[in-house]
C-alpha cells in the first residue's frame, strides 16, 4: 500500500523529536508500508536534501538506541521530501497537490502538527485545493481548542470538509504500550473484572508527574497551563480507559461509545466542590537532582505576575452503578520531585481481621498499580506470612508481583507515536479521540477554568522538587486517604 505523509510544520518540534524517530522505528521495524513517502513542510526555504540534513542533525537529540547509522539514514532518508508553503496563502496548497500528483497514493496523510489557531485555515484550504478526497486522513495534534466553544468552533470546521473516519484525533498517552495493557488487563482477562467496582475498591488515582520545568516553551505554555495541557485531554483518557464498561468489541465506535458515557458520568462541578476537590499551584525556585532550578515567573517567556498552573490535583466521582461514591484522584505537574506517571487502583480492606495487626503493615490493603512511565508495567501489592510465623504468630508483612514489560517484551515493544502513525496510514481509529469525547471532556473542565478567570487569587506556590502544594495531601487526606508516597 502505497502512502503519502504530509507534515505541516515540518521543521517544527513535535516533528524532529517524536514524529521523525516514531518514523524512523517503524521503518528499522519493517511495518512501514513500502512505497510511502514522507514531506515536510514548513516557511523555512529549503530543498528536499536540506531538509534531510536538518532532520539527521535532529537524530543526535533523541535516546541513543532510536538514532539510526549512517546506512539505515541514508535508506530512510530516500523517503523524506520537503515543500516549502506559507498555510495561509491558498496558492501554496495548490503546489501540494501538484506534488502529490505526480504520483498517486492509496493513502494520504496530513498530519497538522501546528499551533491550533492554523488547523482550520489548514484543513479548509486541504478541500478547497480537492485534497480531502476519501482517502485523505487529516492527524490534529492537541490541545484542540482552548476551550469549549473554540473546539466545537474547530469540529464544525474540520467535519464540514471532511468525513468523522477521515478525522484522526491523537492522544498519544492512548498509544502508550502500558495503556494499551490496561485495556488488555480489564477486557482481555477474567481476573480482575469482576473485581472492579464499588464494592471492592475504595479509591483510584491517576498521577502524571514530570520533574522538567518548561523549558523553552514558556510563552505557550503560559497561555495552555496544566489544566488543558494535561487533565482535558491525558488525565481523562485515562479515567475513562479504568471507568469504562467493557465495549461490545474491539471496534473503534464501540470503545468511544463507553468512554463518552464516562464522561457524560462524571460528577458535575459546583461551587462548593470547586472549592474543595480543586487544588491549582505554580512551582517556586527549588532544587531538582541537587541542582537549583527557578521558577515558573522566571522562566523565559512567563510574564513575572503569570497566574498560570503548573499544577493541577482533583477529586471527582462516575456518578453510575458501578462507581457510584468511588472517589478518583488527579494530579499532575511539572517541576515534582521525579518523572512518574502511573494508576493506583487502591482496594478495599478485608472486611474482618483474623491476623494480628504489626508494624508489618498487616493493616495494609491491597493495591494494583499500573505504571506508565518511566517504568512500564504492573505491580500488584498483597499480604502474606512474614518472618514472624517462626514464633507461632499470624501477622502479615506486604509483598508484590511485579512485571516488567519492557524486560518481558524487549525490542518487541512500540512506542505510542510509532503505534498510531501506522493506525494512522491503516485507518485504525480504536486510539483517537471522537468530537463528541472531545467535547464532553472540555464541558466538564469548563467550570474549573471559569472559577479560575473569577478568581483574583494566584495559584499556591510549591517548591521545585517537591510534591506539589500541600494543599493537595489535604484534599486526598479529608477522605482519609493519601498519595502513595506519602503512605
Amino acid at each position: 500500500m502505497s502512502f503519502d505523509l504530509i507534515l505541516f510544520g515540518g521543521t517544527g518540534d513535535l516533528v524532529w523529536r517524536k514524529i521523525m524517530p516514531a518514523l524512523f522505528q517503524a521503518f528499522r521495524h519493517g511495518s512501514l508500508p513500502a512505497g510511502g513517502r514522507i514531506v515536510g513542510v514548513a516557511r523555512d526555504d529549503l530543498s528536499d536534501d536540506q531538509y534531510r540534513a536538518l532532520i539527521k542533525s535532529r537524530f543526535d537529540n533523541v535516546e541513543l538506541a532510536k538514532r539510526p547509522s549512517e546506512e539505515e539514514f541514508s535508506r530512510f532518508a530516500a523517503l523524506l521530501g520537503y515543500l516549502r508553503m506559507d498555510l495561509s496563502n491558498p496558492a501554496d496548497y495548490a503546489g501540494l497537490a501538484a506534488r502529490l500528483q505526480q504520483r498517486p497514493a492509496d493513502v494520504v496523510v496530513m498530519y497538522v502538527a501546528t499551533a491550533p489557531s492554523l488547523f482550520t485555515t489548514v484543513c479548509e484550504q486541504i478541500a478547497a485545493a480537492g485534497l480531502n478526497g476519501p482517502q485523505t486522513r487529516v492527524v490534529l495534534e492537541k490541545p484542540l481548542g482552548h476551550d469549549l466553544a473554540s473546539n466545537r468552533a474547530i469540529n464544525k470546521t474540520v467535519r464540514s470538509v471532511l468525513s468523522e473516519q477521515q478525522i484522526f484525533r491523537i492522544d498519544h498517552y492512548l498509544g502508550k504500550p502500558s495503556v494499551q495493557n490496561l485495556f488488555a488487563l480489564r477486557f482481555g482477562n477474567s481476573l480482575f473484572e469482576p473485581l472492579w467496582r464499588r464494592e471492592t475498591i475504595a479509591n483510584i488515582q491517576i498521577t502524571i508527574a514530570e520533574d522538567l520545568g518548561v523549558e523553552k516553551r514558556g510563552a505557550f505554555y503560559d497561555s495552555t497551563g496544566a489544566l488543558r495541557d494535561m487533565v482535558q485531554n491525558h488525565a481523562l483518557q485515562l479515567l475513562c480507559a479504568i471507568g469504562m464498561e467493557p465495549p461490545i468489541n474491539s471496534h473503534a465506535d464501540a470503545i468511544r461509545d463507553e468512554k463518552l458515557k464516562v464522561l457524560r458520568s462524571l460528577k458535575p462541578w459546583t461551587p462548593e466542590t470547586l472549592g474543595q476537590h480543586v487544588v491549582r499551584g505554580q512551582y517556586a525556585a527549588g532544587n531538582i537532582d541537587g541542582e537549583p532550578v527557578p521558577g515558573y515567573r522566571d522562566e523565559k517567556g512567563v510574564p513575572p505576575d503569570s497566574r498560570t498552573e503548573t499544577f493541577v490535583a482533583l477529586r471527582t466521582e462516575i456518578a453510575n452503578w458501578r462507581w457510584a461514591g468511588v472517589p478518583f484522584y488527579i494530579r499532575t505537574g511539572k517541576r515534582l520531585a521525579g518523572r512518574d506517571a502511573h494508576i493506583e487502583v487502591n482496594f478495599r480492606p478485608a472486611p474482618h481481621a483474623i491476623f494480628k495487626a504489626s508494624t508489618s503493615g498487616s493493616n495494609v490493603a491491597n493495591r494494583l498499580v499500573i505504571n506508565l512511565q518511566p517504568k512500564d508495567g504492573l505491580e500488584l501489592h498483597l499480604l502474606a506470612q512474614g518472618a514472624d510465623q517462626r514464633r507461632g504468630t499470624s501477622s502479615l508483612a506486604p509483598v508484590q508481583l511485579d512485571l516488567d514489560f519492557d524486560k518481558r517484551f524487549g525490542s518487541e515493544r512500540v512506542g505510542a507515536y510509532e503505534r498510531l502513525l501506522l493506525d494512522v496510514i491503516d485507518g485504525r481509529l480504536n486510539l483517537f479521540v471522537r468530537s463528541d469525547e472531545q467535547e464532553e471532556a472540555w464541558r466538564w473542565v469548563e467550570p474549573i477554568l471559569d472559577s479560575w478567570s473569577n478568581d483574583s487569587g494566584a495559584p499556591r506556590p510549591y517548591a521545585a522538587g517537591s510534591w506539589g502544594p500541600s494543599a493537595a495531601s489535604a484534599m486526598i487526606a479529608r477522605d482519609g486517604y493519601c498519595w502513595s508516597e506519602e503512605c
